[in-house]
């Protein structure tokens, strides 16, 4: 739109339909999103509209609630979705805080699909190939993307705690720094749209896939979670004595009561998958724990006044809004129904039947279409919606053969 008609008011309206549109570009049948296909309105937020630092023409970016003509929130909206379960929070004198860790990789130009992703080349004419985990060398060549980077992040008034190398080929991870849920939504998708876009500048590539190599670590997007007095911004999770509360014991209980349902929610590809089925810490279970990283919802160490439950389960691909709702609503589930979690477990452990989670999409998707706590939290819309367009891109994903298929099984008798 012109910057004329944006600060004149114009509304801009967007079919329904879209927010259903799958990654491949269609559409479910649109009884899931109403047969008249209606109007939605995009209505920005004015606390979301920014310069694009990195565009050469000026342009800028604004942030839209999708709303129905008649003012309220659109269903559909995976935002409308989050601020619907800060909401409520806010009803029973709560406010939730969170902090995103979002993990991707930098790679060369990919122009061929078939081939595998590689990291750029380094100063030294030479490709990085893994023993870079946590290293603060220059030798990647990818100081100058970086330093657009910060200097973007800077200008879209992104606060940045800590940037690292992890743990994979050109891998690297970002911490946010905490505080609303809805804020650090909004944070983490202006995030991962800077970082394509000023790759791409550089001659790179940014990959937020969970798992765009094999033998490698895959890409996670951890939430970390407390909830304090919205008046007095006590933390509820610890008490005077600086000892864990009963709300946090139920906060956690609400997470392992749901985590297997909204599992499709926090993982929405298939390969969401591989980076599940691996064993690089990768969080495929309901467990809790204090401090240990195979479990999917962590303890972090910490003082009681940031006492906080991380979920690992979800992956850089995973959609921050939705991600972000799901975990705060399984969350306040624990709390108004007083859930006990199970007892905390150490070192090394297996996971019981009743902790374990689906490990494929196709499996997600049938715990979701048969949970009726996902459609009480979300609405009957909002999930079938969903389920109809992964459903499309799980049947594409099976129309083709993968290059495995046809290595390994083509001389099989």
């Amino acid at each position: 739109m012109t910057a004329e008609g944006f600060l004149e008011g114009r509304r801009l309206q967007l079919a329904r339909g879209v927010l259903l549109q799958c990654i491949m570009g269609g559409y479910p049948p649109s009884r899931f999103y109403g047969s008249d296909d209606g109007d939605l309105a995009l209505v920005a937020d004015p606390k979301q509209i920014h310069r694009l630092p990195w565009s050469q023409l000026p342009r800028a970016l604004a942030i839209c609630d999708a709303d129905e003509l008649t003012g309220e929130s659109s269903r559909l909206s995976t935002r409308g979705q989050l601020k619907a379960v800060v909401a409520r929070y806010a009803a029973l004198g709560l406010a939730p805080v969170v902090a995103t860790e979002l993990e991707f990789f930098v790679f060369a130009p990919n122009p061929d699909p078939t081939q595998p992703f590689q990291p750029p080349l380094g100063l030294d004419g030479r490709r990085e190939d893994g023993q870079s985990a946590f290293s603060i060398s220059s030798n990647n060549g990818l100081r100058p993307f970086f330093s657009e980077v910060y200097e973007c992040m800077a200008a879209l008034g992104l606060p940045r705690d800590t940037f690292m190398h992890e743990m994979g080929v050109s891998q690297f991870e970002i911490n946010l720094l905490h505080g609303d849920p809805l804020l650090l939504a909004d944070q983490t998708f202006l995030f991962k749209h800077l970082l394509k876009e000023v790759a791409l500048k550089h001659g790179l590539t940014v990959v937020c896939m969970a798992k765009p190599l094999a033998h490698t670590p895959g890409s996670s997007m951890h939430i970390h979670q407390s909830v304090v007095e919205a008046g007095s911004g006590r933390n509820v999770f610890s008490d005077e004595a600086g000892e864990p509360t009963a709300t946090f014991r139920h906060f956690i209980g609400g997470q392992q009561a749901c985590l297997a349902d909204f599992t499709a929610l926090f993982a929405p590809n298939v390969n969401s998958y591989q980076r599940l089925c691996h064993p690089f810490a990768s969080p495929n279970n309901a467990c809790w724990s204090h401090d240990n990283r195979s479990a999917g919802l962590r303890i972090p160490a910490s003082s009681p006044v940031a006492r906080r439950v991380e979920n690992r389960l979800p992956g850089a691909d995973a959609n921050p809004y939705l991600a972000i709702a799901a975990s705060l609503a399984a969350g306040l589930y624990g709390i108004e129904h007083r859930l006990e979690p199970s007892a905390a477990i150490q070192g090394e452990f297996e996971v019981p039947d009743n902790l374990s989670l689906p490990c494929t999409l196709h499996a997600a998707l049938e715990r979701l279409k048969r949970s009726h706590l996902a459609k009480e939290l979300f609405g009957t819309e909002f999930i079938e919606g969903y389920i109809a367009s992964k459903t499309l891109e799980l049947t594409s994903f099976f129309d083709e053969i993968t290059p495995w298929e046809r290595r390994v099984l083509a001389a099989q008798a």
